[in-house]
């Protein structure tokens, strides 16, 4: 798994690619917590992640928990069918606010007047 941490219009995007899985979940988490302090508004943009499995998802969760006890928001985008499909059998889709893609992420953020 690769992770990549952008600015885009006042929120921090971090980008997943690759498997979040068992073996990179703690990286996840890691990296997630060293970028808590780049702001409170992060978009996960897991367009490039083609596979997830329960201990990833339970990454995304620790991260959301994590950015919620600073006062942040996180919002995913990007989901693939597959890893769609985990989001919708766990039923995480309730917990978290997904988008269809990265703008629409981002604006969700900055909502136009």
């Amino acid at each position: 798994m690769e992770l990549a941490l952008d600015r885009r219009e006042g929120v921090s995007v971090i980008s997943v690619n690759g498997r979040l899985d068992a073996v990179s979940a703690s990286d996840l988490k890691a990296k997630f917590g060293k970028w808590l302090n780049d702001g409170n508004r992060y978009v996960m943009d897991l367009d490039g992640m083609d596979f997830i499995d329960s201990t990833g998802l339970g990454s995304l969760v620790a991260c959301l928990k994590s950015a919620a006890e600073q006062g942040g928001e996180i919002r995913l985008c990007g989901l693939r069918p597959k890893p769609r499909m985990v989001f919708e059998i766990t039923r995480a889709y309730k917990i978290f606010d997904i988008y269809d893609n990265l703008d629409a992420a981002v604006q969700a953020f900055n909502p136009k007047a």
